[in-house]
């Protein structure tokens, strides 16, 4: 009994590991171009963990909050192939949260996985203080 718990608890360890580097398949035609623009660019597989959509949402509502339509967000699946183009001009090799103007990247992956779930506040500080670096 002791043994089968053992082998459920690390098959389902697991999946959670693999589940949590999955992205969302989300449709969109996405266009890049270099420009003063500020724009937020999350990347995400199609199977994803709970983690991995708050970021998302989080960040989306983050942004919407803070600057309203002065700053883009974008959801892009890179299991979908019309997102290949923009993570090679990125260099995204999976998961990502990148802020970008011109040819400038803010990578706050790590960030987004270590504050949006447990510490909201300052994820959202972190976003405000990358993007207004970016603005100025």
């Amino acid at each position: 009994m002791k043994r089968s718990l053992i082998l459920s608890f690390t098959i389902l360890m697991v999946m959670f590991a693999f589940s949590c580097n999955a992205q969302d398949n989300s449709k969109k035609n996405v266009k890049t171009s270099v420009s003063d623009k500020v724009e937020v660019y999350y990347f995400h597989l199609t199977a994803r963990c709970v983690t991995c959509q708050t970021v998302e949402s989080e960040a989306k509502a983050d942004i919407q909050a803070l600057y309203g339509g002065k700053v883009s967000f974008q959801s892009i699946n890179l299991d979908d192939a019309s997102s290949k183009e923009i993570a090679e001009k990125l260099k995204v090799p999976g998961q990502a949260l990148l802020i970008v103007k011109g040819k400038q990247v803010q990578n706050i992956t790590n960030e987004g996985f270590m504050y949006a779930r447990k510490d909201p506040a300052k994820f959202k500080s972190v976003i405000k203080e990358k993007i207004d670096a970016l603005l100025k």
